[in-house]
């Protein structure tokens, strides 16, 4: 594999890691580019055109300010959320940006942002181009693509997610390798994983980069269970995440077997409704799917018997290495392939990570993987008025038990099943393939239009 679970577990702000994260990235990596051709000085004027996924939904998934905060020299990473709104509206009433933060170049939106929703680029749906202009014409300009994830490539090199890595002691290229490289060596999948790992970026980094994405996803989970209020947007959506936790806190010491779904219900959406209003999370792998996981996990460490700091890792290793499978031999971009890629890539890797929190074997780990695509083959990405809201949230909340289910399913199997994961990773890049464009986050169909006949 190509690429680190460190890289794909990345810290950002939503609401969208293909239409937010990645767009900000390549504002970024742009005027890096100019400041290494030594022509940030020279620029008078940026234009920006958005095209395909990008420009259909990018207004209800903020691409706009994410190029513009990028192009000021803002990282997901670490742009304070609070600084946002404050830094677009200097922006708006100046109509200009500070390139990388210190050079003042006239922007307004009318003249140099502009949106091609019907036009598609040749490499990915989620495409722009970025075009620096000085006082005698265009200085440079530059093509990128959005794959999901929040990774980036540019039109003629890859930035994130594919460039060559340092050998590791147990190279692979799907789930089938990963097993057999695993028996050959008599190793659980999440110590191969966790030697390839720390192989690349030491178990010192390694361990920091671990408990710094959980801490990261802990904490999301926390703002958005005592977060109240309407998401932004216009679509009037509450804030669910804070009135479950009420409920199952008066009940607390009550006998009811449904009290599991609705924690884990509880958990997800407290992340989705962070990420709807812009807050930060982790692309898990994006962020229109970050709630399955942390979910999953949060319901391991608290209500699960034996959950242990170890299990934590084990799961976020395991989870991470399935994730890997999916970005490079299939998709997780909902442009791309519909939410199957997003929310369904998200459940197998929560199921993964379950079972090897729990200690499963490596056959059942990589059986829940499977059975957790499965069942979300098909999955179109249909959001209503391109707000990562409806079905968003829900759907991560229902991603995160199903995930609970198929873990459960996997390890009472004791036995061989007939599908192999990278049969069903396959199958979901092949459907995704057929599925028309207007249901691959366009908003063009499905609920994207049905649901709005009652507002418009």
């Amino acid at each position: 594999m190509r690429t680190s679970l460190i890289d794909l577990f990345k810290i950002g702000i939503g609401p969208s890691s293909s239409h937010t994260v990645g767009p900000m990235r390549a504002g970024r990596a742009f005027v890096l580019e100019l400041q290494e051709r030594g022509l940030l000085s020279l620029v008078s004027a940026v234009r920006v055109d958005l095209y395909g996924s990008l420009a259909a939904t990018g207004l209800g998934h903020g691409t706009d300010w994410a190029v513009k905060l990028g192009l000021c020299g803002k990282d997901p990473r670490t742009v304070d959320p609070a600084e946002v709104a404050p830094m677009l509206a200097r922006i708006r009433d100046s109509r200009s940006l500070e390139l990388a933060g210190i050079r003042h170049v006239s922007f307004d939106d009318a003249e140099h942002l502009a949106w091609h929703p019907a036009e598609v680029l040749p490499r990915h749906p989620n495409g722009l181009r970025i075009r620096a202009l000085g006082t005698d014409g265009l200085l440079h300009e530059q093509v990128y693509y959005s794959t999901g994830g929040g990774f980036i490539q540019s039109g003629d090199a890859d930035t994130g997610g594919g460039a060559e890595q340092a050998p590791v002691p147990y190279p692979y290229a799907n789930a089938a390798e990963l097993l057999e490289r695993a028996t050959s060596a008599g190793l659980p999948l999440w110590e191969l994983v966790e030697r390839n790992e720390s192989a690349l970026h030491g178990r010192e980094k390694l361990d920091f980069s671990l408990r710094e994405i959980w801490q990261a996803m802990s904490a999301c989970i926390d703002r958005g269970l005592t977060t109240e209020g309407i998401l932004p947007g216009g679509l009037g959506v509450k804030r669910r995440a804070p009135r479950l936790l009420a409920r199952l806190e008066a009940h607390r010491g009550r006998t009811d077997p449904m009290d599991s779904m609705d924690w884990l219900n509880a958990f997800a959406m407290a992340v989705n409704e962070e990420n709807a209003s812009g807050g930060r999370v982790v692309t898990a792998p994006t962020n229109g799917a970050a709630g399955v996981l942390p979910a999953v996990l949060r319901y391991y460490e608290r209500l699960m018997p034996g959950s242990s700091p170890e299990g934590i890792r084990r799961f976020l290793l395991v989870s991470g290495a399935i994730g890997v499978l999916y970005l490079e031999n299939a998709s997780i971009s909902g442009a791309e392939v519909g939410c199957q890629g997003e929310v369904g890539v998200a459940c197998s890797m929560a199921a993964a990570g379950l079972a090897a929190a729990l200690g499963a074997d490596n056959e059942a780990i990589e059986h829940a993987a499977e059975v957790g695509m499965e069942h979300h083959l098909g999955m179109t990405c249909d959001p209503v008025r391109g707000l990562v809201q409806i079905p968003c949230i829900e759907r991560n909340a229902i991603g995160a038990v199903k995930a609970v289910n198929a873990c459960r399913m996997a390890m009472q199997e004791g036995g061989g099943h007939r599908v192999a994961l990278d049969e069903v990773m396959n199958t979901m890049l092949e459907t995704g393939r057929d599925m028309q464009s207007r249901y691959k986050e366009t908003s063009q169909a499905g609920l994207a239009v049905h649901a709005l006949r009652r507002w418009d």
